[in-house]
Parts: structure tokens; sequence; C-alpha cells
């Protein structure tokens, strides 16, 4: 193991693209903790953390997880990189209903490069709309200020200009971020936007394990109330491990569909024949569904919070049962949001995976299934197959996406803690630290060093991977893009 490691960096290339990332990853962090001028970050914090509960705790909590960013803070990433992510969603989604988009999507690199123009000005748009309402909630809300949470009093007088820069900062921030993101697609690893969203995830880790520590009872000082004991202890390890575990299984879950390969005669040779196997994924959607799904059942929360519901209906005794059943944890919360991970599961992959385009490039291949017909025949067995497969991984996501809030509710652990034990945070860091390790032992192999997962007998992953796609040929790889 210690070998492999060593071999990273003895490739320059290799190490220099590792080097890249790191210190890009390094300049995110220290940006991260900039603040925008003239607000008081101090209060901003403590105000947000000590309402955690409240609608502007929820979305500030929320976006810091997805996005990299942390508006509890008020830095300069507060955004993060939501924006651009929001953006490249929305033109992914439009790609499927917009006959011009879709053109442009099978161009290929033009195509692409004209959408990821677009997408970056959508992005800009996008980052001016969320910085104008976090600048509105920052002057208009504070426990002891009527004018928010500015520090300096320069700006008590020239609001506009706090307006001014405060927009523009958090834009340039978002941005950056961006620009961050495509710079480690280019000279780094690769896949530079999920490493940005994964090194925020991974920052929290330091602060629950000192909670966690705070209050255990091998911890001396502070209260003896809601100590965790040794059992508690070891059953968040083992809940770790288990839990992770399981979504690696998850991530790397494949339906192995068997595909003959039809065979051509030239001269006197004959070529094809050979057995090959089209993988579907089990977990088609990634963490998107989570995504969608957290989103949405944010939203009713937020809205019921808003001072114009809570002073016109707050002395109901139906609107407290109505908020008390959306809140993190509540039976409605849970049943609602398992049933928005299935719908968004299935939606997802009726959006992105395309059985009839599948079955043409089968059929343009010469390929076929044993026992069905090429063409429409095809594409039918192959969406009842991806529909059984998506209600699997869709159950499993919904159980991964849980354990945070079972685990919090009935241990009484605070979810901070609790958070890394599933949940989308979680699913993203094992997705990239997947697609990371891939990366690098593809870089590895490429120059016969052995990989970083080696098997039984000696051969790498990748290896055995490319070796695997050597005998089954050119159209399986074809095909395999396409599943992915």
């Amino acid at each position: 193991m210690f070998r492999t490691l060593a071999n990273i960096f003895k490739i320059p290339e290799l190490r220099t693209k590792l080097l890249f990332t790191i210190g890009m990853l390094c300049v995110y962090r220290i940006g991260f903790y900039v603040p925008l001028p003239g607000v008081d970050t101090h209060m901003v914090s403590q105000f947000v953390n000590g309402n955690s509960s409240s609608a502007v705790g929820q979305i500030s909590n929320y976006l810091s997880l997805f996005s990299g960013g942390g508006l509890g803070y008020s830095t300069l990433f507060g955004l993060g990189i939501m924006p651009y992510i929001s953006a490249a969603i929305i033109f992914q989604l439009l790609g499927t209903v917009i006959p011009s988009l879709e053109k442009l999507q099978k161009e290929g690199e033009p195509g692409m490069r004209k959408i990821n123009e677009w997408t970056r000005y959508a992005t800009v748009v996008l980052c001016i709309i969320q910085a104008f309402v976090w600048m509105r909630y920052l002057t208009t809300t504070s426990p002891s200020h009527p004018h928010g949470f500015l520090y300096k009093s320069m700006f008590y007088n020239h609001l506009l200009l706090f307006w001014v820069t405060g927009i523009c900062a958090l834009t340039a921030g978002s941005i950056f971020l961006m620009w961050l993101g495509e710079q480690i697609d280019a000279y780094g690893i690769g896949n530079g936007v999920s490493l940005i969203i994964m090194a925020g995830i991974v920052s929290n880790i330091p602060s629950a394990i000192d909670d966690l520590w705070a209050h255990s009872t091998f911890h001396l000082g502070g209260s003896a109330a809601h100590r965790y004991g040794i059992g508690t202890m070891l059953f968040l390890v083992a809940a770790f491990v288990c839990v992770s575990a399981g979504a690696v299984i998850l991530e790397q879950a494949q339906r192995r569909i068997a595909i003959q390969q039809a065979k051509h005669v030239r001269g006197n040779r004959v070529y094809g024949g050979q057995l090959q196997y089209l993988p579907l994924r089990v977990n088609h959607g990634g963490v998107m569904p989570i995504i969608f799904a957290s989103s949405l059942m944010l939203i009713p929360s937020v809205v019921l919070q808003l001072g114009f519901f809570t002073v016109h209906f707050g002395q109901y005794a139906w609107y407290q049962i109505l908020v008390e059943s959306i809140q993190i944890g509540a039976f409605f919360y849970i049943v609602a949001y398992v049933a928005m991970i299935f719908f968004f599961s299935y939606f997802w992959n009726t959006v992105q995976f395309q059985p009839k385009e599948m079955a043409e490039q089968l059929q343009d291949y010469g390929s076929f299934i044993k026992g069905l017909r090429p063409g429409k025949r095809t594409a039918e067995y192959l969406e009842n197959v991806m529909a059984r497969v998506t209600y699997c991984g869709a159950a499993f996501l919904a159980v991964i996406a849980l354990v945070p809030t079972v685990v919090s509710n009935y241990l009484g652990i605070n979810f901070m803690i609790t958070q890394f034990l599933g949940g989308t945070g979680l699913l993203i860091t094992v997705s990239v630290m997947l697609d990371f390790i891939n990366r690098v032992e593809a870089n590895l192999v490429m120059r016969n060093y052995s990989g970083l997962t080696d098997g039984p007998s000696g051969m790498s992953t990748s290896r055995r991977r490319r070796t695997s796609g050597k005998e089954t040929g050119q159209v399986g790889g074809n095909i395999r893009e396409s599943a992915a």
C-alpha cells in the first residue's frame, strides 16, 4: 500500500496534478474565511447558529452542505458553488424538452462548449438574485441594530455602497469558485466542482469530532448531562463504517445485461460473436434525488415560518400542528421525504436514461439481447429492467438518507454529528472519492504501475477493466458511455 502511494509521486505529471488540485482547494478554504465588507460576521454566525431551527438557519445549513459555501459566516464564498450547479441542472433538464438544446447536446464538443457558455451567464444571474436576497436579510434582521448586521459605521449612512459591494463580492466569490473548478478540470486531477463540494463537507468533520468529545463521558469539563457513553461512541463508529460501506456498494452496484455481438465475415475471417455485458447502474440518479427531495421539503418549512403566516395564523391549533408535522424527524416529514426520493429517482431516470437511443446503438453496431428483436422490443425490455432496478436503488437511497435523522431523534445525538452517518453529504463524499481513486489509478496503470485497488491475482481493477474492454470490443465501450 505504501509502495503504491509512493508511486503516485514518482510520476511527474500525476504529482503536478495532485499538488495543483491541493493548492486550489487550499485557496478555496482561505477564501471561505474572507468576510464581506462591513458585516459583523461574528454576530451573524452566532445568530444563525443560535436559530438553527429557523428558516434562515435551515437554508444556511442546506447551502453549506450542498454548495461548499456558508451563508452563516457571510464570507466571500458564502453562496458557494450552488448557483453554478443550479444553472447546470436547469440546462440539463431543458435539454430534454427544448429541441434546439437537445440538438446542441448531440453535436459533441462544440455544442457542449456553447451550453457551458450559457450556463456561466445563467450562473451570474442566479448569483445576483441570491446575493440580493441575502443582503436584504442582513440589512433588515438584527437583534440589536435597526440596520441589521452592519459592523462599520461608514455603511450606516451609505447603504447603497454596502449593497453594491456585498452583491458584487458574493457574485465574484461564486464565479471564482466556478473558475477554480474549471482549473482543476483542466490542470488538476479533474472533477473540480465536486471536489470543492466535498472539501466543504469534510471540513465540518473536525467540528463534529470536537462536539462529540465535548459531550462524551471521557471529557471532564462541562455539565454531566447529555453525555455520550462508551456504548454510544462504539455505535457511532460502527454505524459510520456500515453506512459508508453501504454507500460504496450503492454507488458501484450494477445490473449487467448479456449482449451478443453479431458475427461478420470478411474474406476468410469471422469477426465478432463475443458475449458482452451492458451495465445499468442501480443508483442511476446518484445524489440528485436526495437533493431535489431535500430542497422541496425545505420550502414548506421556510414558507410557514415567515412572519406573515406566523402573525395571521400562529394562534390556531391546526397551524401549529402543520408546522410541527413538517419539521425534520416528524412522521409526516419522513413519509413525504421517502416518497419524494422514490419520485425523483424515477423522474431523473426518465430524463437521463434513454432506452430508445441505447437500442438504436445496439442495432447500429450489430449487437442484440438474446431472445429479443432489435429496436422497439429491446428498448421496452431495457426500460422495464431499469424500472425494477431503480426501485431497489431508491429504497437503498432512502435508508441511507434517513439514518442521520433517525439516529439523532431516537438517541438524542446532535445532528451535526449524525449527518456524517448518511444522507447527501456521505453520498457526495463517497462518490467523489471513488471517482478520485479511479482517476489516480488510471494514471498509474497507464504507466505500468500497480493500481490503488489490486485484486487477489495481482492485476489491478483498472487493468482488468481495460483488458475486459479489449476483449469485448468497441461496441461495449460506446454503450457503457451512453448508460453512464
